[in-house]
């Protein structure tokens, strides 16, 4: 067969990256376009289109495309998704206080429904008279459907019937628990439900605009997505389960960072525009998080690489608190736009704005600061509040400043929520604008950046002095927070990982340790391993950062289209669980798989579990795209001695199917 030719596409917050791969000659070409969030095909043809005329390579030459995305984790870090309506089977409300679950809901609706099942399977009769009432209004409100029942791993009947019902009325997307996770533990089995259906529009747009650019283009393969473990799953997968994308590029970066440096020992950071995601390699492994994914704050039930996300990236929001004697510098953890891109897209927009607000005696509070819509589909901003509404409908698709927007205090709040919803993206200065100011970076606007750090210097500390001397002065404070902070991440990560609950942030020998603080007893850091840099800005502040932390610095050359390396030289890999309960001495529960299944016999329970949870496996991994899959099974039996004789409290066998993707022959 002809050296076919990966086409590897990462869609991040601000670019969207794209490769073109020979497993027999590596990388051979590299492009980056803006992600384009109102219609994300334009980034991703403008990526594609590049790195095609950069290999002068035909179209016919693909074999392959995959693509990993940093979308549904920034929603997640920034509190962003769509509105959802949440449906819990066998629950009451005092469900909502485990595992941040009322915290995650805020103000999205629920509704409790009688039923669900025991942990054998066994049912509680389902009442969906509630549904049946709430429904026709409750479908007008939500942009999304998740359906929690109690038991549902064990027996996912009631959850298929509500979804079933809600989708015959409503028409709109769905999302069962028991699709997401075989673990028990209902409450965070219904917030990872939650979260999948909030993001289900978001993921849905991004393979949607990837399926309909590669239509155009007549490229006829295969298309895979990573999963948040570092595996590729398929594109109509990764559309009903969109959860499982959370951390898709970080763990694309940590596939690509083994590929590329070849180090198996580790640890990687990767800076995008909006988060930082730090992970360690150990013996040429990822370690996975056997507890869940935790992002934005919830620990959900997506296996994933152990990988700490922060909202920390070239694009965070320059925070200033000017009420001690000396102003507090912090970024993050919300994504603005910066100043010098929205000047680039907008040039007549900016500007003109900036020059008005100097030439005013005093700093405003709303200075330097504007409002855009995303340019997300309409029907997304369903359920706004009458004010919301208002305010939303004086925004545009052209940057509006904040001062001449914002009339009273509680419109502030207001706008807050929009952002919150994605709807709405706040406009300000940025690392990425001090990088324009400095020299660093140079392919947006540098004037707009220049002026909008002019301004926000002129703000007055506690002693009545402006904060900095000029714009290079603030563009060097904020690329020495952005150092420290990044250095306080990746430590807080590495120590979580040895086991040790140190806030680097918080610790004054740290603090010293870092900047290298004379006196009597010296406090010195340093990993025991490299620190790989990666992102298009890793070059730029990765070198003082390992530095800072006493470690060797390795920057690979394609830093930053690590994702996108990573998202082709991955594998498919599909995990299924069975499970034998006893809920009475002599009669043996098989759940999974399939429908429950009643036997007498132990050895003949085990034995038609093994076989279901292979079989499984293998269909899943061929349904996602896996060439001749290879399975492997693995089991554990709780079976204590009680009084002397053996009892089954839970067997369960689990199968782990994987291989390489299907590669389509040239054209």
């Amino acid at each position: 067969m002809a050296d076919q030719l990966l086409l590897g596409i990462d869609t991040g917050g601000t670019y969207t990256d794209a490769v073109l791969y020979s497993e027999t000659r590596g990388v051979i070409a590299r492009a980056k376009a803006l992600t384009t969030r109102h219609d994300l095909s334009v980034g991703i043809s403008g990526a594609v289109e590049a790195v095609l005329a950069e290999a002068k390579a035909p179209v016919s030459a693909i074999g392959l495309v995959s693509l990993s995305t940093t979308l549904a984790t920034n929603a997640l870090v920034e509190g962003q998704g769509g509105r959802a309506g949440l449906v819990m089977i066998g629950f009451g409300p005092e469900d909502l206080k485990r595992d941040g679950l009322a915290d995650a809901l805020g103000n999205d609706p629920v509704l409790f429904l009688p039923g669900g099942h025991n942990v054998h399977g066994n049912e509680t009769p389902l009442d969906m008279t509630a549904l049946d009432e709430a429904l026709p209004t409750l479908s007008q409100n939500v942009s999304s459907f998740a359906v929690a029942g109690y038991f549902a791993v064990r027996n996912p009947a009631h959850e298929v019937r509500v979804r079933d019902r809600i989708r015959a009325v409503s028409h709109l997307p769905v999302t069962c628990s028991h699709e997401l996770s075989s673990k028990l533990g209902g409450p965070r089995r219904a917030l990872t439900t939650l979260l999948n259906a909030r993001l289900v529009s978001m993921i849905d747009r991004l393979i949607g605009a990837c399926e309909d650019y590669l239509e155009r283009r007549g490229i006829h393969v295969p298309m895979m997505v990573v999963r948040g473990d570092g595996a590729l799953i398929s594109a109509a997968e990764a559309r009903l389960r969109p959860i499982e994308t959370i951390l898709s590029g970080p763990a694309a970066s940590l596939v690509g960072a083994r590929h590329l440096t070849g180090l198996d020992d580790a640890v990687v950071s990767d800076i995008g525009g909006t988060t930082t995601d730090v992970a360690v390699l150990d013996k040429g492994r990822p370690k996975l998080d056997a507890e869940g994914a935790v992002v934005g704050g919830y620990r959900t039930m997506v296996e994933a690489v152990a990988m700490r996300t922060f909202g920390l990236g070239g694009d965070s929001e320059v925070r200033i608190n000017d009420r001690g004697l000396k102003a507090k510098i912090d970024l993050g953890p919300r994504r603005f736009l910066p100043l010098s891109l929205a000047s680039a897209l907008h040039p007549d927009a900016i500007i003109p704005v900036l020059e008005r607000q100097l030439r005013t005696p005093h700093m405003g509070r709303h200075d330097g600061r504007f409002a855009v819509r995303t340019g997300v589909p309409e029907r997304l901003a369903s359920g706004l509040q009458p004010q919301e509404q208002a305010l939303y409908e004086k925004i545009g698709a052209v940057p509006l400043p904040l001062d001449g927007l914002l009339v009273t205090t509680l419109q502030k709040a207001t706008l807050d929520r929009l952002v919150a919803r994605g709807l709405v993206h706040l406009c300000g200065i940025t690392p990425s604008d001090a990088m324009h100011v400095l020299g660093g970076q140079g392919q947006w606007d540098a004037a707009a950046a220049r002026l909008g750090l002019e301004l926000a210097a002129r703000t007055k500390d506690g002693t009545g002095r402006p904060i900095a001397e000029s714009p290079e002065v603030l563009a060097r404070l904020l690329v020495d927070r952005l150092t420290r902070q990044s250095a306080d991440v990746i430590l807080s990560a590495c120590l979580a990982d040895d086991g040790a609950a140190i806030d680097p942030a918080n610790s004054i020998s740290i603090d010293r340790a870092l900047h290298r603080a004379h006196g009597i007893v010296k406090f010195r850091i340093a990993l025991d391993r490299p620190l790989v840099g990666l992102g298009a800005s890793a070059p730029v502040y990765y070198p003082d950062i390992a530095e800072m932390l006493g470690a060797q610095s390795s920057i690979p050359a394609d830093a930053g289209v690590a994702n996108a390396v990573g998202a082709v030289v991955g594998q498919v890999r599909t995990v299924v669980t069975v499970f034998v309960t006893m809920p009475d001495e002599g009669i043996f529960i098989v759940n999974g798989a399939g429908e429950s299944v009643r036997l007498f016999d132990e050895a003949a329970a085990f034995s038609l579990a093994k076989e279901r949870a292979m079989t499984a496996a293998l269909h899943a991994a061929r349904a996602n795209g896996a060439d001749e899959p290879v399975v492997t099974l693995g089991e554990e039996i709780d079976a204590p001695e009680v009084e002397g004789s053996r009892k089954l409290v839970e067997a369960r066998f689990t199968a782990t199917a994987s291989g390489r993707p299907r590669i389509a022959e040239e054209a």
